[in-house]
């Protein structure tokens, strides 16, 4: 079996397996490190990405014509929406798209066939640094490098109502997803305790207002934690790795699996 994680690959491993009948497909993780209530870890988006990467890579090795590997993590973006709190990175988001593109070059470089950017960290700045990535490619070159983030509305309407309804950040959305893919992360006994929050990120921003602080999320979250489930989590993730794969396909000309 395919390790799936590049990072583990030594040079002899990669070119045998890019020397292989079946196209290789590098799942890059995007997030952030910016807080996610007083119940989740920094990193949780960049988590989430690879929770969604692990499971486009099943998705998308039982086609047979290719093969997904998980590359190193992206764990820092354009988190502006967090300034004033504790733990929050942000960097500028040219700094980003040109580091990513960078990073996606060099995959491509070493005979990958796809580099595809999964982001979940869903601040709009971040989301237009990633896919800025993909400007100026044409032809066989935009073929090879795609960008999956449920911000988009086709992936989006496949999501949870939280999700849709913007409540999402460190809510009920996010919290299932981390207690499935990384329980040992949630602080379970402080998350059941967390009332709901009920303020619409999406609403916020349209209407101008750009910081958790202003929009009245004083503990940095947003949703309702308590009501998360594992098996929301898992669903979830599914549906996550399904839009990575699908963007995948997309991308590549290659017909989805009905």
């Amino acid at each position: 079996m395919t390790d799936k994680f590049l990072a583990r690959h030594t040079t002899a491993s990669l070119e045998s397996l890019v020397a292989s009948k079946r196209a290789v497909i590098a799942l890059v993780p995007v997030g952030s490190t910016e807080p996610h209530g007083p119940h989740l870890g920094l990193a949780t988006d960049v988590l989430i990405s690879a929770a969604a990467c692990l499971r486009a890579c099943e998705l998308l090795d039982k086609r047979g014509t290719m093969v997904a590997v998980i590359a190193p993590a992206v764990p820092y973006g354009v988190t502006e929406c967090a300034t004033g709190f504790s733990g929050a990175v942000s960097i500028p988001p040219t700094v980003l798209t040109a580091y990513l593109a960078a990073v996606v070059d060099g995959l491509l470089g070493s005979g990958i066939r796809h580099v595809c950017l999964v982001n979940n960290h869903l601040e709009p700045a971040q989301d237009a640094a990633v896919r800025a990535v993909l400007e100026g490619r044409e032809g066989d070159a935009k073929k090879r490098v795609s960008v999956a983030c449920p911000l988009t509305k086709k992936w989006a309407r496949t999501l949870s109502a939280e999700f849709k309804s913007g409540q999402c950040h460190a809510g009920r959305y996010e919290t299932s997803i981390m207690m499935a893919a990384a329980p040992e992360l949630v602080n379970e006994p402080l998350r059941l305790r967390l009332p709901a929050v009920p303020i619409s990120l999406s609403d916020k921003l349209r209407d101008g207002v750009t910081t958790f602080e202003a929009m009245g999320m004083q503990a940095a979250y947003a949703g309702d934690p308590a009501a998360a489930s594992v098996a929301e989590g898992e669903q979830l993730i599914q549906r996550l790795g399904e839009m990575v794969c699908g963007e995948v396909l997309e991308a590549l000309g290659v017909r989805a699996p009905t």
